[in-house]
């Protein structure tokens, strides 16, 4: 049984450490030898309701909302939000620290383009860009003499003493009588798919396209019954489901390996490597897959 949670209005920001937490945060690039920062407000799925333990945004600077982008500067830091949260972000946010700034009518690419200086060194964590969303900066950027430089581990948690824990919901069976189709059947007609379009895999980087072909729910994601997790299915073999085995009972655990190889998150990258190494193609979800994984 999934316990829903409805969505709460109620303002969690904590602001008044803005400028603290910035101070702490130029000092940790200064030491990576960067001049700035990028701070997307997302986990590695692009989910737009996020875990506590992945609102690096909100920690940085207060601000709640669910859409938001962050940019520190060695002389300024701004926070981008859209208009439904032009009165929130002007709320949460220290002014002394961060200025707010309209994403539609200064993109944070562009702005960046406009505010950094030609040779300065602008840092992003991998995991949580999608690699349409950092060309976006790296066109940006190459006009502006910028340089964009991956850097992990990601700069906030490395200061986030007291983040929270990943989420560990336990992961429940779909009755097949809810989810309309057996999960063996949407994995044979999808492979057979991608045998027709000749390619060697499909990468699920989606929670919603991983609870639906496998007919399973969670609750990792806040107000969607979702869980985190990966999967590759490949146009010939078994599936390869990626998941936190805390989060799997016997039964489920059994359920789902009748029809998959599950393993944990942390083998993704290795079974990313090997399809690699064998120049498999291998269909990607643009809008999920951070540039971390489409570049392994």
């Amino acid at each position: 049984m999934i316990n829903a949670q409805f969505q709460s209005f109620t303002s969690t920001s904590d602001g008044k450490n803005g400028a603290a937490r910035l101070k702490a945060l130029r000092k940790l690039l200064m030491e990576r030898r960067l001049d700035g920062y990028l701070i997307a407000r997302a986990d590695e799925h692009q989910n737009e309701y996020l875990p506590a333990s992945e609102e690096r945004l909100a920690w940085l600077t207060g601000f709640t909302g669910s859409a938001g982008f962050g940019i520190v500067l060695n002389d300024q830091a701004a926070v981008f939000s859209d208009g439904r949260y032009t009165e929130q972000l002007a709320a949460q946010i220290d002014h002394s620290a961060f200025t707010p700034v309209s994403i539609i009518d200064h993109p944070p690419s562009q702005w960046l383009a406009s505010h950094a200086k030609a040779g300065e060194r602008i840092g992003y964590d991998p995991r949580r860009h999608t690699d349409e969303g950092l060309k976006r900066f790296h066109d940006a950027a190459d006009k502006a003499g910028i340089q964009l430089v991956p850097s992990e581990p990601n700069a906030i948690d490395a200061l986030w003493m007291d983040r929270p824990a990943a989420p560990l919901t336990a992961v429940t069976l779909h009755p097949q009588k809810y989810a309309g189709v057996a999960a063996h059947k949407k994995i044979d007609e999808l492979k057979a798919w991608l045998a027709g379009e000749k390619l060697d895999a499909l990468a699920i980087t989606d929670p919603t396209g991983l609870a639906w072909l496998f007919n399973i729910r969670g609750g990792d994601v806040m107000h969607m019954p979702l869980p985190i997790g990966y999967a590759v299915l490949p146009a010939a073999g078994r599936p390869q489901l990626f998941i936190d085995g805390r989060k799997l009972s016997n039964a489920v655990r059994s359920a789902l390996e009748d029809m998959a190889d599950v393993r944990e998150p942390s083998d993704l990258e290795t079974a990313f490597k090997t399809l690699g190494a064998a120049q498999s193609k291998v269909r990607f979800d643009k809008e999920s897959a951070s540039v971390a994984l489409v570049k392994t």
